[in-house]
């Protein structure tokens, strides 16, 4: 079987046909109480875990609820060696639902509201993340089997319950198993679209290395009349150490940090140029209208290709109401770096704690606390899978899909391309006014439509 045998006008259309049943499959799925964080849903969500086994079975899967010290993870394969090898991630735990007294419909009664004139949604927890985005997919598989008998690739399927709470099981899981998920190429249904009307592939994904720094000086606090021009004040000290790691055009100064980082080609550039998201747009809703960062860099460069550098929290001394007039004996900061590309976390974790402690003066000492990092994860430019989705998307919508990475860090992509070896193309349909994680959450019914009808194209171009 290849792209040009499959039927792919009546895999479609069968998908248009379909469409209230498959409403009705995913209804199915959201009624189940699936909070995976909270032990008192523990039943609920073993249940949905067993309900997508036997969904997957349905459609010819070898499949089984695999288990973990937490929550199963639904596997699935369907083999067809000499195929594509694909392996297709996504989770079935879903967020809490408080204050649940925000939430205008039951969050486990989904339906299809009108949201505004011509615009449908369907409501309910987890209807978009990441409930309805799985059974875009796996309604695209149902119709082709329906219409062909076979997938036109070997596909595996790893659909987790803990997603929501960081995932901790899932890294021993893959490494226990990795043998078995071997593939050529991830993807991962669990982002969004640029707009209503333009599909996204997300291509690249931040690392993260995450720092504490604790400066001490004297053995107490000191009143500051007798001690103060005289004693060192640590805040005074961790100020300073924080200042100065950014220069006056926005570059960090850690040495050797821009090690790995690669500058973005000019035809990629120039796409997203195109695309014409101004800092006022971008910032203007959260209250701002101009961009820190590096003087010579493209908003969008900034916000998912280029490495930052942020303090999320700084503390020391007095802070209650009132006056106390002390020198504090410690200060504290929490710092963060999104790392793209090439970069090293070990080294720059290496590198920022000698520069750090090169400026302590003798008498006073520096601590640190790490926490795990991870490198970025990012699919070359000529990858032969990234240009098949991209064309499957155009097909599809008629527009020219927008390929941009993700300024976050999603840890699980990171260790499939560390533990498996494997590349993801994040290709999901979500929009920004989607609400997860929050009160009424939903999913446009264009989206569950375009995006069943955008994976049966994918799936198709993958297995040519």
């Amino acid at each position: 079987m290849n792209a040009h045998a499959l039927p792919l006008d009546a895999i479609l259309a069968r998908l248009d046909r379909d469409l209230d049943t498959s409403l009705e499959r995913l209804f199915t799925l959201l009624r189940f109480e699936s909070v995976g964080a909270d032990s008192a849903y523990d039943a609920q969500t073993r249940a949905c875990a067993d309900h997508l086994v036997k969904d997957l079975q349905s459609l010819g899967f070898e499949a089984s609820a695999r288990p973990t010290p937490g929550h199963p993870v639904v596997v699935g394969h369907r083999r067809r060696p000499g195929k594509p090898h694909v392996l297709f991630y996504g989770h079935y735990d879903v967020q809490p639902v408080d204050p649940i007294e925000l939430w205008e419909d039951p969050p486990f009664a989904p339906k299809v509201k009108e949201l505004e004139p011509g615009r449908k949604v369907i409501t309910g927890r987890g209807a978009c993340d990441d409930k309805g985005q799985v059974m875009t997919f796996l309604e695209a598989c149902r119709a082709i089997i329906a219409e062909t008998g076979d997938l036109p690739i070997s596909l595996s399927v790893m659909i987790e319950g803990e997603e929501e709470s960081g995932s901790v099981n899932l890294p021993p899981f893959l490494a226990a198993n990795k043998d078995e998920f071997k593939a050529d190429i991830c993807i991962v249904c669990d982002t969004g679209q640029w707009d209503r009307n333009t599909p996204q592939i997300t291509s690249s994904l931040r690392g993260m290395l995450y720092e504490e720094i604790i400066i001490k000086a004297a053995d107490r606090d000191l009143h500051s009349g007798h001690f103060g021009g005289t004693a060192q004040n640590p805040i005074h000290i961790l100020s300073r150490i924080i200042a100065s790691m950014h220069d006056a055009q926005g570059r960090i100064q850690v040495p050797d940090f821009y090690v790995g980082v690669h500058d973005t080609g000019a035809n990629r550039l120039a796409q997203w140029e195109a695309l014409g998201l101004t800092e006022s747009e971008f910032l203007g809703q959260i209250g701002l209208k101009y961009a820190s960062g590096e003087k010579d860099r493209t908003l969008i460069e900034k916000m998912q290709s280029r490495p930052t550098c942020d303090v999320n929290g700084i503390w020391g001394g007095y802070t209650g109401e009132g006056t106390k007039t002390v020198i504090a004996s410690e200060a504290r900061a929490k710092i963060s770096f999104r790392l793209v590309h090439d970069q090293d976390p070990v080294a720059i974790q290496n590198s920022f704690r000698a520069y750090v402690a090169s400026q302590v003066p003798p008498d006073c000492s520096v601590e640190f606390i790490g926490y795990k990092g991870s490198r970025a994860t990012q699919v070359r430019e000529e990858s032969p899978e990234l240009k098949k989705a991209t064309d499957a998307l155009r097909a599809e919508w008629g527009t020219e899909p927008v390929v941009l990475g993700a300024g976050g860090s999603i840890p699980i992509v990171g260790d499939f391309k560390r533990v498996l070896g494997l590349d993801a193309l994040l290709i999901g349909f979500g929009l920004d006014d989607d609400r997860i994680h929050s009160p009424n959450e939903k999913y446009d019914l264009s989206s569950f439509h375009k995006g069943q009808r955008s994976w049966a194209r994918i799936i198709a171009a993958l297995g040519a």
